[in-house]
């Protein structure tokens, strides 16, 4: 492998781009000497600046394309090309779905050491989006002030804390520019302080939307640098402006005095309204409140919720695990085809959301419990004995604890359903779980998150009865 010393900072190359990385950067390589190079799409010859040159790798700054790929397209947003939230709006739509259904794939070739020709019959193909834009019912802007001194809200640049004004993104919902406006525009008039970073000072730090799709409703949460929500200058008046937008009945405001980089602070205030919205997934209804996770694109989630039921194949006797739970989202949708359903999940505020769910679709064959899925799930199975039928599993991106991952297994389930925002830490803990008598019977990934290099999964192992 070549080392960096042939290339130094600043210097221009001309290269041939021959893959995309997993966050959807372009690589060419010199001699098995990799670049990394945002934007760039394989197929493109193009003209680059080494930006960080280092021993194994480097990245670089996309100058000039000389031969565009097929696959180019010209970004909606114009903000695409120094906003972090997107990596891929200048490629195809359906070369996206091509490239997450390959970074799936190789995950689970190279870390999780499945066969090629095994994934290959077990595979579905990747559920895309038929509009991948508008999509999300949520959305988190930091709030700051441009060179002039002007309030402005949008996203971070990549790789940065450095704000882009955005108050129309198009992966957002097209009412998210009314509220923003709103909310600058009072904090210009009440000279409402927004807040620094560097000195900890200021007020506003983020202003959170969230919608429910199927029943219009909307809740605006602002994340302050204070205690309470009586520090916001004009207050009275902010919440009627807002409340006065169609669709709005919650206003909500969520301290947060720490100088971490932690959006939400570890609790919220209602200002105005109810304290949660509510929307349906298929026939489930749900309550959502501010802080509690949702999955942000409804019509995706319930295309991947329904796969996971398909994959859980209940008969209305099964005793179902739903580990990391998070408002029930996942449990409801088990427990209208479960004989029993128990649910487990970290945040106490979304157990009291999933058990106030599971009353309101009167689904009273569930149990919620809070605490860590590797920590509550071992010591049920400890003191009740108790054998599951079915484990389904929702982890976050960091994946299964081992100790979880070996409870599984102890329990012996006839499947488990895995459900993913991570490939390649899906690939890692399912060949722990393959190592300890589980088959992947069948995958299936999930268009989550167009426009981006993330991609969902859903994994069905079964028991290898030999």
């Amino acid at each position: 492998m070549s080392t960096n010393t042939r290339y130094q900072k600043n210097q221009k190359l001309i290269v041939d781009i021959e893959s995309l990385g997993v966050n959807g950067e372009g690589i060419a390589k010199i001699e098995g000497y990799p670049f990394f190079i945002k934007d760039a799409l394989p197929g493109e010859k193009a003209e680059i600046t080494v930006t960080k040159p280092g021993k194994n790798y480097a990245f670089a700054h996309l100058d000039k394309i000389i031969t565009p790929s097929k696959d180019r397209v010209e970004p909606l947003c114009p903000s695409a090309k120094i906003c972090g939230g997107c990596q891929l709006q200048h490629l195809d739509y359906k070369a996206q779905l091509e490239f997450k259904a390959e970074k799936v794939r190789q995950n689970l070739i190279r870390i999780g050491g499945f066969d090629e020709k095994d994934l290959a019959s077990v595979e579905e193909p990747i559920m895309g989006m038929e509009d991948p834009w508008h999509y999300r019912n949520k959305e988190q802007y930091p709030v700051g002030v441009d060179k002039e001194g002007k309030v402005i809200a949008g996203f971070y640049a990549q790789r940065s804390h450095r704000i882009i004004p955005n108050l129309k993104c198009r992966l957002g919902h097209k009412k998210n520019s009314v509220i923003l406006q709103t909310v600058l525009a009072h904090m210009e008039e009440y000279n409402v302080p927004s807040y620094d970073e560097t000195t900890g000072r200021g007020l506003i730090r983020h202003i959170m939307t969230r919608c429910g799709k199927k029943t219009g409703e909307w809740v605006v949460m602002l994340v302050i640098n204070a205690e309470t929500e009586k520090a916001i200058p004009g207050l009275s008046e902010l919440s009627e402006k807002l409340m006065s937008i169609d669709g709005v009945v919650s206003f909500c405001v969520s301290p947060n005095t720490s100088r971490g980089n932690v959006i939400n602070g570890e609790s919220f205030i209602t200002v105005a309204g109810k304290n949660h919205i509510t929307d349906r997934i298929g026939e489930v209804e749900y309550q959502i409140s501010p802080l509690s996770f949702y999955q942000v694109n409804p019509d995706q989630t319930e295309r991947l919720y329904a796969k996971a039921l398909e994959y859980a194949d209940l008969t209305g006797s099964e005793v179902v695990w739903d580990l990391y739970c998070g408002i029930g989202t996942i449990s409801l949708f088990l427990a209208k085809a479960a004989g029993r359903v128990r649910g487990v999940e970290i945040i106490p505020q979304a157990i009291e959301n999933a058990k106030e769910n599971a009353r309101i679709n009167g689904l009273f064959n569930t149990e919620f419990f809070v605490g860590k899925a590797e920590e509550v799930l071992p010591a049920y199975v400890r003191t009740h004995n108790e054998k599951a039928d079915v484990i389904v599993v929702d982890p976050p991106r960091k994946g299964c604890d081992s100790v979880l991952l070996d409870t599984m297994i102890k329990m012996v389930p006839e499947r488990i359903v895995y459900v993913s925002c991570d490939s390649a830490t899906l690939a890692r803990d399912l060949k722990i779980l393959h190592e300890g008598g589980y088959e992947l019977a069948r995958y299936c990934a999930c268009d989550m998150f167009p426009e981006t290099a993330h991609v969902e999964c859903v994994v069905l192992l079964t028991k290898a009865h030999k």
